[in-house]
């Protein structure tokens, strides 16, 4: 078996929500003006997929505000991170279409620490910040504060199950909800 692949995870809409009005209950978290709310099965989440990866995260968030939030969701978890990586380490890019800027991040600047990309994978919710590599990306579903959330469930699931991929840039990834969907009917038959 090939080493432990790499699993690189956004933060904000993706593993968490910051908002700077609360949104009518209790907080997980406050950093600066943010309110924080952690999507739920977070804590689950991260120790199914630290099973099978070791962890990164790569965030377009400012350095002092990542910080705090990395120190909020590493509480607990044994496993160091990779790296924990903000804006600085994105390229600025403009969105023609859209017309406004956004972070670009370019896994060219993983492979240069040394990691194969056949065995990288990057979470996040926006598409565009991974357009250069979308062959090692999951996108998940915006997280915006709902307590009903159940995406971090369904990933971990689908992460577990595609952990031992030699190449994950060869695999169809944009239906990954449609095929935990199928395993778990599967599983109920």
């Amino acid at each position: 078996m090939p080493d432990r692949p790499l699993l690189v995870l956004d933060v904000d809409e993706t593993l968490l929500h910051g908002a700077e009005m609360p949104l009518g209950r209790e907080c997980d978290l406050r950093v600066g003006v943010f309110f924080i709310y952690m999507r739920p099965h977070f804590e689950l989440f991260l120790t199914t997929v630290a099973e099978h990866y070791d962890l990164a995260v790569w965030s377009s968030a400012t350095r002092g505000y990542l910080r705090e939030v990395v120190k909020a969701l590493m509480v607990g978890q044994t496993a160091p991170l990779v790296f924990t990586w903000d804006r600085t380490t994105c390229t600025r890019r403009l969105d023609p279409v859209m017309g406004d800027y956004f972070f670009l991040k370019d896994l060219k600047k993983v492979k240069n620490k040394g990691f194969d990309l056949t065995r990288v994978l990057i979470l996040e919710d926006e598409p565009r910040k991974v357009q250069k590599h979308y062959g090692n990306a999951v996108y998940v579903n915006p997280f915006e504060g709902e307590m009903d959330d159940d995406e971090l469930l369904k990933l971990a699931m689908y992460l577990q199950s595609i952990a031992d991929s030699p190449d994950f840039r060869a695999l169809e990834k944009r239906n990954w909800r449609e095929k935990i969907q199928q395993q778990q009917q599967q599983q109920q038959l």
